[in-house]
């Protein structure tokens, strides 16, 4: 029993800081959303935020006349912190206070075509994540007695999520790109159809009338008179 006691000390301490770790997660948020801003208005939408916290914005304009819209980001002092015109996509990062952070899209420079638009948000609560740094290191006490460094389990757990962070977000960014080429192509493909069929009118009317002029020079207009 006396040779098992590392393992199991090893064990227990790795699932509580599993679970501990796991929840964690929750401290950096990555949310996506996709929304249809109607031609000649404005939408904004509103974040709250923690002082030594990052706010990471991408957007992108997926359908539309044009693929672009303009945005811009305020801080809870009311101060401007960017503005973009007619820009068909954008990332952004700022250091942030407390309060509520402001991020519009505005389309009021179009009159008849309405943007669809999609934007992240990736929250990273910074001084979150050094409490919960803080808090595992008080249970790694005795750990001496484990051949293994816990110290290396944590590094490479901390490597891991940051890499598979890095996969979710290209991943959501390849979906967005993937919808905006599709928007793309099909709007291409309903304008060559519609050109195609309004050349194939004009081809046939004017053959139409070549016809009926080459029958018209050769008419016999003495039977005509008759």
């Amino acid at each position: 029993m006396m040779g098992n006691e590392p393992v199991v000390l090893f064990l227990m301490l790795l699932v509580h800081y599993t679970v501990r770790h796991c929840l964690g997660f929750s401290q950096s948020v990555d949310s996506d959303y996709t929304f249809t801003l109607p031609a000649g208005q404005k939408d904004c939408f509103f974040q709250p935020m923690k002082k030594g916290a990052t706010l990471e914005i991408e957007y992108q304009v997926l359908d539309g006349a044009g693929l672009d819209v303009d945005f811009s980001l305020v801080s809870p002092d009311g101060e401007l912190l960017l503005s973009e015109e007619r820009q068909s996509d954008g990332v952004h990062s700022v250091e942030t206070v407390d309060g509520d952070y402001q991020f519009c899209f505005d389309n009021t420079f179009s009159r008849m075509s309405e943007k669809v638009i999609f934007f992240e948000l990736i929250l990273d609560q910074l001084n979150d994540e050094g409490n919960e740094q803080e808090d595992w290191k008080n249970y790694i006490m005795g750990t001496d007695l484990l051949d293994m460094k816990l110290e290396d389990i944590l590094e490479t757990i901390n490597s891991v999520k940051g890499r598979l962070t890095k996969s979710g977000q290209i991943q959501t960014l390849l979906k967005a790109f993937e919808a905006r080429d599709r928007n793309l192509q099909e709007s291409n493909y309903d304008r060559v159809n519609f050109w195609s069929i309004f050349n194939l009118m004009v081809m046939v009317v004017v053959s139409g009338l070549q016809v009926y002029m080459l029958r018209s020079l050769f008419e016999d207009k003495r039977k005509s008179r008759l």
